[in-house]
Order: structure tokens, then sequence, then C-alpha cells
């Protein structure tokens, strides 16, 4: 398609981690200019282990990346429920977590947000360490102020920020209308593998309470994991020594397993990330000439393993309309939500099952788990039933060839 048949080509998109990059890179191949504004002054480090299942796997084959993707799977084995002294009582296999093997990929955050950073990064002016301040829509465009860089004026803004995004609060209102709390809080951070944790994910369980550690990076390295249970918590997204407080409040004199050296490990933590467990749901996911895409529109919860997904899938939908109606916004919006919504419900769907499951409210549940997952065959079946369910919902959108 020529340039000069594009209407409103200047786009801006806020947000640099995962679905930004991803529709960048689809935008500027359809001959659209685009600039990515990112709060953070780079690359953002650490995170959890994202998986790409169904569509998804099929947009990374389209952009071309899908075999050094695939190089960074984590490939891990299995899951293990360990007691106080670390002794297993429970293991699962990665199959048993919905994980096809060889056909599914698990990949560290910041190893896939560094693959699109790299696709985009010669192609998309990107403006970092700046935050969308002001967005004021006329009949021609959209002005916009930033916190630092001089005002611009652009035809289309993409908010691509996540769950607590700024682009949605200036445009659509205060988060608390579409936030979903699932009633729990996470915290996730990188430390040397001092256990030697050989691809596997071992989980120590308390009621209301989950401790986890599991190898990165080939066993290079490790993540641990905080999950906890609690009633909605009042804290500054921006305030990391306060988010770790929070934490080492909710398992102060929580001595079973390795939690307090991790709580010291955490305290020293670089890439320290804390959120609610929580969903996106908005009746639209477009207003005027600014769209909502990924976690900022339908965020999953960090659970689900499925966000990275939904904002791969949606940022090639969102492109495709864009170009497909050359430009026309008010059609390229309506169409990317008539495709993704039904893809998007059956998705958050997953997100709530397995926020149930990761921190177990009471002795009992975490027995029984334990004891069921000793019994082959009294799993089978349920684990039949999550992958399939799993895989279904990955594979739940058909799409289009623009």
């Amino acid at each position: 398609m020529s340039k000069n048949t594009l209407k409103n080509r200047r786009i801006l998109i806020s947000g640099a981690s995962i679905a930004g990059p991803a529709l960048a890179y689809w935008l500027q191949e359809y001959g659209f200019e685009v600039t990515i504004a990112e709060h953070a002054p780079a690359l953002r480090p650490g995170g959890y282990g994202v998986d790409l299942r169904g569509a998804a796997i099929k947009v990374i084959e389209k952009m071309g990346i899908l075999d050094g993707v695939r190089a960074q799977d984590t490939n891990m084995r299995g899951v293990y429920f360990v007691d106080a002294e670390g002794k297993v009582e429970g293991q699962m296999s990665d199959a048993a977590m919905a994980n096809h093997q060889g056909v599914d990929i698990e990949i560290m955050r910041e190893d896939l947000a560094h693959n699109l950073y790299n696709l985009t990064k010669d192609t998309v002016n990107y403006i970092w360490n700046d935050s969308i301040t002001v967005l004021d829509e006329t009949e021609d465009g959209i002005e916009v102020q930033f916190a630092h860089t001089q005002p611009q004026t652009f035809d289309l803004v993409i908010g691509a920020d996540g769950m607590h995004s700024g682009v949605r609060q200036l445009v659509f209102g205060d988060e608390s209308q579409f936030s979903r709390p699932l009633g729990c809080y996470i915290s996730i951070f990188t430390l040397k593998n001092y256990l030697n944790i050989d691809h596997r994910e071992l989980f120590y369980n308390v009621p209301g309470k989950t401790v986890g550690m599991y190898s990165a990076r080939n066993n290079t390295e490790a993540k641990s994991m905080f999950l906890f249970r609690s009633a909605p918590l009042r804290y500054d997204f921006h305030d990391i020594d306060a988010q770790k407080r929070l934490v080492a409040e909710a398992f102060a004199g929580q001595a079973g397993w390795e939690t307090e050296r991790l709580l010291q490990y955490m305290g020293k933590s670089q890439d320290f990330y804390f959120d609610a467990i929580s969903q996106i749901h908005m009746p639209v996911w477009s207003k005027g000439r600014v769209a909502l895409v990924g976690d900022a529109a339908y965020g999953p919860s960090p659970l689900s393993g499925q966000g990275s997904s939904l904002a791969i899938v949606g940022a090639y939908v969102l492109a495709g309309e864009l170009k497909a109606a050359k430009g026309n916004y008010t059609a390229a919006f309506a169409a990317y939500e008539q495709q993704m919504r039904p893809f998007v419900e059956k998705n958050q769907k997953i997100g709530k099952m397995v926020a149930s499951s990761m921190v177990e409210n009471s002795k009992l549940r975490i027995w029984l788990r334990n004891v069921t997952l000793r019994v082959p065959g009294l799993t089978s079946g349920m684990f039949k039933m999550i992958t399939t369910a799993v895989t279904k919902a990955a594979n739940a959108i058909e799409l289009k060839i623009y």
C-alpha cells in the first residue's frame, strides 16, 4: 500500500514493553510513522516467565523472530511443592501446566521485550524517560504534552502502557472503574541460583501465602516470587521501597523453607516487581483518536501467563485493521474490538482459574493438593481438562492476513 493513500499516519504509542513495540513493528511495516514514549529510561529489566501459545506463536512467526524466541525458552521440566524443610510433597510436569513441549514457549519477559525492541529500534522513534501528561484532541489530530519533551501533534495515540495505563487514565478515567482485583498480590525479583535449581520451579505454601523460586536463563540465575492474599492495599506504584516493606510485612514470622533468606535477597533486589493480581475489564477500548492495546485494555492478570500473548495478537490485529481501513481510525478501532473481544474474554477466564489455585487458603486444601499430586491417576483427568481449556483459549481467534 502506498504511504500516500494512508490517512492518520503519525502515531504515538505509550509504552515500550511488549504490546508497544509489537504494534510499532506492524505499523511501520504498513507505512505509518511511529513514535514510542516510555516512562522508564531504558527497557525494563527483570520480570517473570511469560507464555506464548496458539495465535501468538503464529504472529511471532510472521514477525520473523520465532527461532530466536524459541531458543530462549526456559525449558522448565516441572513444578515441585515443598514443605517447611524443603521436602517435596507433590509435583507436576510442565505439560501439566498446559505447556506443550516444542510447541508453546515460555520466555522471560525481559528477553521477549529485547527481541521486539531489536525489531523496531532502527525504524521507530523512541522517547525514553518521558511520559504523556496531556492529550488534547482536535479536529485534525491530538496535541500531546509530555513531562519533559516539547509538545507534539499526532494523528492517533495508542496506550500500550500496562495495567496502570496513564493514557487510559487521561482518556477514560480512573483505573478503579476497570480494575477487577482477584484478591492477591505478587512480587518477583532476580537473584543468584544459590539452590542450584535445574529447570524447575519450587513452591512453599502456607494458608494465604506462597513463596516460590525457579531457575532462569539456563540455570545461571533464578527468580523468586512472593504471593499473598490480602484486602486491597494502598501504595505508590513508583515507591519500590514501600512495596518491599509491604511484602516483608505480609511474610513476617514465616520461617519455613527459604522464606527468610529470600526476603533478604528481596531487600537488595534491583529489578523488584510488585503488583496486585487483577484484571482490566473495559466496555470499549477506544475513544476518538485514542485506543488501548494489551494490558492497558484487557490485562488478564500476571498469573494468567496469557498477557503477552494477548498483547502480541492485539497489536497484530489493531495494526492490521488500521492498514485495512487506510488509517480510518473509527472503522479500524471498531473492527479491532470486534475481532479481539471474544478472544480476550476466553483468556481472561483462564487468568481467574490460575489465580484461584496459586494461593491456597487453608491447610486442608494444601494437603489435599499434595496428596492428589502423588497419585498420577487422580490428576491426569484434571490436567487434561486444564490443558484443553488453555489451548482452546489460546487459539480462539482466526488471524486475518493483512
